[in-house]
């Protein structure tokens, strides 16, 4: 619910917060021409669970095609996990930042940035 209300003021942005994995799917059978292109020139953030984002909706959403994509992730091992998918589907890593997300806690969140490559 704070999600959506963080991007009520981006036009066209939402927040998608039902089960990834069905969204995408269900999104690569329905998208029009029209939002494709849209998604081509955009950002998807994506905040998995601690095992990761998974090679279902690492390739779901590498063939909608978004021009980035921000994964903020917990386990170092899952975001390289789905990192290693992404690249092979012709995103580079162009960034990662350890941030601190739970002050006064142990934890620590990975953020990536991911691009796509132009010659896709």
């Amino acid at each position: 619910e704070h999600a959506g209300e963080n991007l009520a003021e981006w036009v066209g942005a939402r927040a998608e917060t039902a089960r990834v994995d069905r969204w995408t799917r269900a999104l690569r059978q329905t998208i029009s021409d029209r939002d494709r292109e849209r998604l081509a020139r955009g950002t998807v953030v994506l905040d998995p669970p601690r095992t990761g984002a998974g090679a279902a909706v690492v390739d779901d959403l590498a063939a909608l095609g978004p021009a980035s994509i921000v994964y903020v992730a917990c386990d170092p091992v899952a975001l390289a996990r789905d990192l290693s998918r992404f690249a092979g589907h012709g995103y580079r890593t162009d960034r990662v930042r350890g941030i601190d997300l739970f002050p006064h806690s142990h934890h620590m969140e990975a953020v990536a940035l991911l691009r796509r490559d132009a010659a896709r």
